[in-house]
């Protein structure tokens, strides 16, 4: 496989290193709403940045966006907030992204299947029981 099929795999990884390392800092007298509030205003400032940087069309581009942009910002919220809150609770952070990204997982792998016709092979059913089984040894 080419190095363009693993730099986003990398750069998934890397990136979600980061965000725990950074979720886990967040000064815990800081108010949640406010932290990611900085948080999005910086990551809008980037991301409007590299769109400027790549040559846009603005006008057709805004037209090819649907609803799950919205959606999207929704759910990276609840996401963000949910760790804060699982860090301020005391989760450590060995723990937490395992238990729930290994939940997310499993959780998608049944979404995959009825929504979207995914097929599972035998290995894959394996690994799946095998998540069960570690998501029962990883439980707090």
């Amino acid at each position: 496989m080419s190095l363009t099929y693993w730099i986003p795999f990398f750069i998934v990884v890397l990136g979600n290193i980061g965000y725990h390392v950074v979720a886990k800092a967040t000064s815990v007298s800081a108010p949640p709403f406010l932290a990611l509030s900085v948080t999005y205003l910086v990551s809008f400032l980037l991301c409007a940045a590299a769109y400027v940087v790549t040559g846009p069309s603005l006008r057709q581009d805004l037209s090819a966006l649907n609803w799950a942009s919205a959606a999207w910002g929704l759910t990276l919220v609840a996401v963000e907030f949910g760790y804060i809150l699982l860090y301020r609770a005391g989760w450590k952070i060995s723990m937490a992204s395992l238990l729930a990204n290994v939940s997310v997982a499993l959780l998608l792998a049944g979404i995959g299947l009825l929504l979207y016709k995914d097929v599972l092979l035998p290995r894959q059913i394996i690994g799946i029981i095998l998540c069960l089984i570690g998501v029962f040894f990883l439980r707090p």
